[in-house]
């Protein structure tokens, strides 16, 4: 039997995306002593139930609920790890947990899921500890990270903690900062980088 015409037209229309999805890392990941699924909670931690998680807020800005979202780290993901040239983000991101799966974080939260990202994107499911400083791609350690409406996206919450990721990030990379203390310390309070972050973003490249 002969493939139909609605057929082809859907596989071709698959094709690309999937292979987009597959190009996004263009490096190996392939490293010594990395692996992607590892991970380990920063505190202690039961799987939420839906709108049992509330987010509470620190200097003006929303903070995850410590019970709910207590921050987890990879081991594997060492100094020398963050610094090898075969490792992105990409090598951990959604190894643990798919993007489709860690939107129940928006259920445990009783915030509605948003539509897919755009220019008016007002919420993002944001990594506690960041993938660039060794965080975990677990649920323990994402939560949604809203707000506020009115402004621009770089104004965002989310992007304003972006910038202390990259900061951090740069540090730790640098030898300025030790890589443990600074997974404890953005996952107790992102809050007191925004103002040091800000400083370096604006003479770095923060993206």
């Amino acid at each position: 039997m002969r493939p139909t015409l609605p057929f082809l037209l859907t596989l071709a229309l698959l094709i690309p995306a999937a292979a987009t999805a597959t190009e996004k890392c263009t490096v190996s990941c392939v490293i010594s002593g990395f692996a992607a699924k590892n991970h380990r909670t920063l505190g202690v931690y039961k799987t939420p139930t839906d709108n049992s998680c509330k987010v509470g807020t620190k200097n003006g800005f929303p903070m995850p609920d410590p019970s709910c979202t207590p921050g987890a780290v990879n081991p594997t993901v060492t100094i020398d790890v963050l610094k090898n040239t075969n490792f992105r983000t990409c090598c951990i991101r959604d190894k643990v947990e798919s993007e489709p799966d860690k939107h129940v974080a928006y259920k445990w939260y009783g915030v509605p899921d948003p539509p897919n990202n755009t220019k008016d994107q007002t919420c993002e499911l944001d990594h506690l500890v960041p993938l660039e400083l060794g965080g975990g791609d677990s649920m323990d350690n994402i939560w949604p990270q809203c707000g506020p409406d009115n402004v621009t996206l770089k104004e965002r919450y989310f992007k304003q903690k972006d910038q202390v990721e990259f900061y951090l990030a740069d540090q730790v990379k640098a030898g300025a900062m030790d890589q443990s203390t600074a997974q404890h310390a953005i996952a107790k309070d992102y809050t007191q980088f925004l103002d040091a972050a800000k400083q370096y973003c604006s003479s770095h490249k923060c993206e």
